[in-house]
């Protein structure tokens, strides 16, 4: 599995450096945002160094399949399923895309508006 030994991700996945972990598996590493932007942040990773969508290919299908799926879980298990919450993934510095390993936010427990940003 490809790591960056810089990243700042990657050190939280491999618990080099400490952070609020709430799920975590072979393939991903789920963990509170430390500047929440919702009562519920809660950032996915994978465990794999990828440094965006930019870099994404069919080889990644089933582990993006496997956020989507994650994403549902922690937003049952933290009460938001119900009311709706959001899935957001940060493309570049424009977007607003702080660390260069790919992650997705899943924010909710407020209502949201549109358009974001």
């Amino acid at each position: 599995m490809k790591q960056d030994k810089n990243c700042l991700f990657c050190k939280i996945a491999n618990k080099e450096i400490k952070a609020n972990i709430v799920f975590e598996n072979d393939s991903l590493v789920a963990f509170t945002d430390i500047n929440p932007q919702a009562p519920v942040h809660i950032l996915i990773i994978p465990r794999e160094h990828i440094p965006g969508l930019n870099e994404i290919s069919e080889a990644n299908n089933e582990l993006l399949g496997k956020i989507q799926i994650a994403a549902k879980e922690l937003a049952k298990k933290n009460n938001i399923s119900r009311d709706g919450y959001r899935v957001v993934a940060n493309c570049g510095p424009n977007a607003g895309q702080a660390v260069d390993h790919i992650h997705y936010h899943l924010l909710g427990g407020r209502v949201f508006k549109w358009p974001p940003g």
